[in-house]
């Protein structure tokens, strides 16, 4: 039986270990106790830490210990406090499967607590996995996340240097209730290309967006019988502990897993994923990946992030040529009710509702016409944002209206309705304008390198307002949005034509000119003068699905910005033109929301580490739902 409350601390007081302390004669107190996980394995010691509200005098400060129930867990009696410090550590060692709870004493007392989780065998492990596992392909079928996969070939120069030698994009909506298929938004969707088999080999350099798709998923049919199961270790992915996993198919079987899983060791969801599938035959070839999982809903670890690479320059076989490159791909929309509007129907009380007209108020001939397109533009900004392309309104809005308003108060514009931003959650570099609502592209925010690169942005955008570029009024009428969600950027279009781009060039030029950003104008040209040294080998990246591109051909948006900019000098670390994709933005795959990422900065070492436009591997900081359930089983 627990024993708690004041029996316990009567025994630190009758042990003689409780310091008592006066408030009239010192303000020090124990802060709190914490440890360092939530759960250990039965035979494992964990760190716990005693914090004070202030740092210890002289001689220190003893704070007292106690578990309970003393056998589950043993913890030293006493943890000293070194003089000037405010905090220490201590072990605690886990002898017995029970919840634990950690006490301290130090003028009050503070406790912490813990599950301590039986061991498991590796067939236990095994089952425990596999069991989830099948629950979470079973939720899967009745989820439809987008998909995008952005793919950029390499080639290496004389001097081994590596770049971007083409690329190709899908955007897709993941559908795996009858098996791997991926519904693709494209303008010409080329669905030829997927009718092959859903365990795709490669055999050209035409990739098919259906085999990444595959990916998400270890095996939609895993079972015990077919695979082999090692531990290796146990490891922390952000501050979620797991059980590593080596994982290799029986026999000769083709198109299974083959590779090491990460398994989070409360409910045993796998979280990560990272190898290859086993060939069929010896023309066959399946790619490397390292599958990512976040935990989105309470007990589920679902499908987020895939990175794909392959360096295999030789080949495999007379059919199978060699194949250098990286892929990205990133799933989100998973809420299935995305379009979250500020008044819920709950919250609207029609009882209260009074006619507040004002007959001298009614909307005249120019009012209505602004009302008709702000009509037009709402429309369409709740449509993209239902169909899962745009995010939700945010902090990153915020500092996008920061810099868009820093421009309008400096050149003393007047307009009305006023202006609105969002950000649209592709990769490929775009931006444009809704009616008075300026969109930039995620993958665009991601490459900007400054603040004087995103006004340059804004300000092409912000004068097509100013300057009286009009929005199609056919979205006033909500039949229009009446089509397929993939049929999205066949139906929708807010691309400007050419007279309309270079007079909000110019424009946006003596814009910039009266604004704080005048005088930093020529790290955006030297951000343009990157993209149009790339922009021949990614033309995937560029290519704008609802706006305008912002390169053709040889003509680049903002040119006059390219005179006022340094040289592009690739080999100077400290010359940073643009950056690599997946650097500033971090979307959360169930509700489609974006926060700025905060990493740490990192001090380049070599212009390879530079990468401008480039994908790069997933490495996301896994935490738990602060309502997931927390299982009392763990592995050894």
């Amino acid at each position: 039986m627990r024993v708690i409350g004041t029996v316990l601390l009567s025994l630190l007081i009758s042990l003689g270990v409780v310091r008592t302390v006066c408030a009239q004669e010192s303000p020090l107190l124990l802060s709190s106790v914490s440890l360092s996980s939530a759960s250990v394995t039965e035979g494992h010691a964990l760190q716990g830490t005693v914090t004070l509200n202030m740092a210890a005098p002289a001689d220190g400060a003893a704070v007292s210990l106690a578990a309970d129930p003393a056998s589950a867990a043993l913890v030293p009696s006493v943890v000293k406090v070194p003089a000037g410090a405010t905090s220490a550590t201590f072990a605690v060692s886990a002898n017995v499967p029970s919840s634990v709870t950690i006490y301290g004493n130090y003028g009050v007392t503070k406790s912490d607590s813990l599950s301590v989780v039986p061991r498991m065998s590796i067939d236990q492990v095994a089952d425990r996995v596999i069991e989830r596992e099948r629950a979470v392909v079973a939720e899967m079928k009745h989820l439809h996340p987008i998909a995008e996969t952005y793919i950029q070939n390499l080639k290496s120069d004389h001097d081994s240097i590596v770049a971007p030698s083409s690329d190709q994009y899908f955007l897709g909506r993941l559908d795996l209730s009858k098996g791997v298929d991926d519904q693709l938004f494209e303008k010409q969707t080329g669905l030829s290309l997927r009718a092959l088999n859903l365990f795709p080999g490669i055999f050209s350099r035409k990739f098919l967006p259906v085999g990444f798709a595959q990916m998400v998923m270890l095996d939609q049919d895993f079972q015990k019988k077919n695979y082999d199961f090692k531990f290796v270790r146990q490891e922390f992915l952000g501050e979620v502990r797991c059980l590593v996993l080596d994982v290799q198919p029986k026999g000769n079987a083709g198109g299974r897993f083959l590779g090491r899983i990460w398994v989070e060791d409360r409910e045993y969801n796998i979280v990560r994923f990272n190898g290859t599938y086993s060939p069929h035959s010896r023309y066959s070839y399946y790619l490397h990946f390292d599958s990512w999982r976040l935990n989105l809903q309470a007990g589920f670890w679902l499908p987020s992030y895939v990175f794909i690479e392959e360096t295999n320059f030789k080949g495999v076989g007379p059919l199978l040529p060699g194949l250098h490159f990286k892929a990205q791909t990133r799933l989100w929309s998973y809420d299935p009710e995305p379009l979250k509007h500020s008044q819920e129907f709950a919250d609207i009380q029609i009882d209260a509702v009074q006619d507040q007209t004002d007959s001298a108020k009614e909307a005249g001939p120019v009012e209505a016409q602004r009302m008709w397109e702000r009509t037009a533009e709402d429309n369409a900004v709740d449509h993209l944002q239902k169909v899962g392309l745009l995010a939700p309104q945010g902090d990153i809005d915020k500092i996008l209206q920061t810099v868009v308003n820093n421009l309008i108060v400096t050149n003393n514009l007047e307009i009305i309705p006023d202006v609105r931003c969002r950000v649209l959650l592709t990769s490929p570099l775009e931006s444009f304008t809704v009616g008075h609502t300026i969109v930039v592209s995620r993958g665009l925010l991601d490459v900007l390198p400054d603040e004087a690169s995103l006004a340059m942005t804004l300000a092409h955008e912000l004068s097509h307002i100013a300057l009286g570029h009009r929005i199609d009024t056919k979205f006033a009428f909500n039949d229009r949005f009446f089509f397929p969600d993939v049929n999205t950027f066949q139906r929708m279009d807010f691309a400007r034509n050419s007279a309309e781009e270079q007079a909000a060039d110019t424009k946006a030029m003596e814009l910039l000119q009266n604004s704080p950003y005048k005088d930093k104008l020529a790290n955006a040209g030297l951000f343009l003068k990157a993209l149009q040294s790339r922009a021949p080998e990614l033309t995937s990246l560029i290519r704008a699905h609802l706006g305008n591109r912002m390169e053709e051909g040889k003509n680049i948006r903002m040119a006059a910005l390219l005179s006022g900019a340094p040289a592009l000098e690739a080999n100077r670390v400290d010359q940073i033109a643009a950056l690599p994709l997946g650097g500033r933005v971090k979307l959360d795959p169930w509700s489609n929301r974006l926060e700025m990422m905060k990493t740490k900065p990192v001090a380049l070492l070599s212009p390879q580490e530079k990468m401008p436009f480039e994908v790069t591997p997933f490495f996301p900081y896994l935490t738990r739902l602060n309502n997931a359930p927390v299982e009392r089983a763990a592995a050894q």
